[in-house]
């Protein structure tokens, strides 16, 4: 399993949740998660706008400044490939999947480490986005 700051690893989750309901697009397909800066790439059509960018950033931080819980369940496998994306899941992952609960935000299944509270994950900053053959690669950190 990777080392994944536990923070970082949280506000992905909301990232990935939050491209989905402003875009309409997939979760990231690839994610470098980090202490200090982490990456997450999309599949996507077009560079963001900059009001995008804002607008974005804002939606993220509104949802950690809600103090939501993050909790976890392990369901059947036959459940989780009714309600998620299993394309990432390992082979032989087993027959009980981890669900990661962001509030009544997200749920995805995961297997790295979270806070217990999104309250614990600081600030969300955009530090960068940027669009090539068909990717966007959004660049942030935690302050």
């Amino acid at each position: 399993m990777k080392s994944y700051d536990p923070r970082m690893h949280s506000a992905e989750h909301i990232l990935n949740q939050t491209m989905v309901r402003m875009f309409g697009c997939e979760r990231s397909f690839s994610s470098h998660i980090e202490k200090k800066k982490s990456k997450c790439d999309y599949h996507f059509k077009r560079a963001l706008t900059p009001e995008e960018e804002t607008e974005l950033t804002e939606r993220i931080n509104q949802v950690i400044d809600r103090k939501l819980d993050i909790t976890e369940k392990l369901i059947s496998l036959s459940e989780a490939e009714r309600s998620f994306n299993l394309k990432r899941l390992p082979e032989g992952s087993g027959d009980s999947i981890r669900i990661v609960s962001v509030g009544d935000y997200d749920d995805c299944p995961c297997i790295g480490p979270h806070v217990r509270n999104t309250a614990e994950i600081g600030h969300f900053q955009l530090v960068s986005t940027g669009f090539e053959a068909g990717v966007l690669r959004v660049r942030f950190k935690l302050i």
